[in-house]
């Protein structure tokens, strides 16, 4: 893996939420060691207005946020991924997307709290407990010495992280 920078893509379903959450928070968190993106394997075309509501009311810049497909960073031109983590949770009718072998990759089911009806606070309350899940691995994640880590050893932490965050 690469010792400067750490590529990693977030994938979810629709890319309106969870996987853009976890794009900014590492973005943020990783201090330049880390390049966060995001994609989805069935995009709708743009972040769910309650994510951009939390980002704002929580500080944090929406600028470049954008829904797109993952076939996006599959494509030749791409950058090439270190990290691939799926956060899609196990649900019914959300198929959790895959990634060629070669890259390191893991899952970490987080409730999509765009699928959350009720009113305001509902959602509201649903992205926070997403963001809260979502930014406490990301810490994790950033607090981890992958420099030292083997493939292997790589996965089996970030496994690790997710159950016991």
């Amino acid at each position: 893996m690469n010792d400067a920078v750490y590529n990693v893509l977030f994938l979810g379903t629709h890319n309106s939420g969870r996987s853009i959450l976890a794009e900014v928070f590492l973005n943020e968190c990783g201090h330049g060691r880390f390049k966060a993106y995001s994609a989805g394997t069935r995009p709708i075309g743009e972040v769910d207005p309650m994510a951009i509501e939390f980002l704002h009311t929580n500080g944090r810049s929406t600028q470049g946020l954008r829904s797109k497909h993952v076939t996006e960073f599959a494509a030749a031109e791409a950058p090439a991924m270190d990290l691939v983590i799926s956060v899609c949770d196990d649900v019914p009718g959300e198929p959790c997307p895959e990634w060629p072998a070669h890259t390191v990759s893991t899952h970490w089911g987080i409730p999509d709290p765009t699928r959350v009806t009720g009113d305001h606070e509902a959602k509201h309350h649903a992205f926070v407990a997403a963001a809260t899940a979502l930014h406490r691995r990301v810490e994790l994640l950033v607090a981890l010495p992958l420099a030292s880590l083997d493939r292997l050893s790589l996965h089996s932490h970030l496994e690790a992280l997710h159950r016991d965050a």
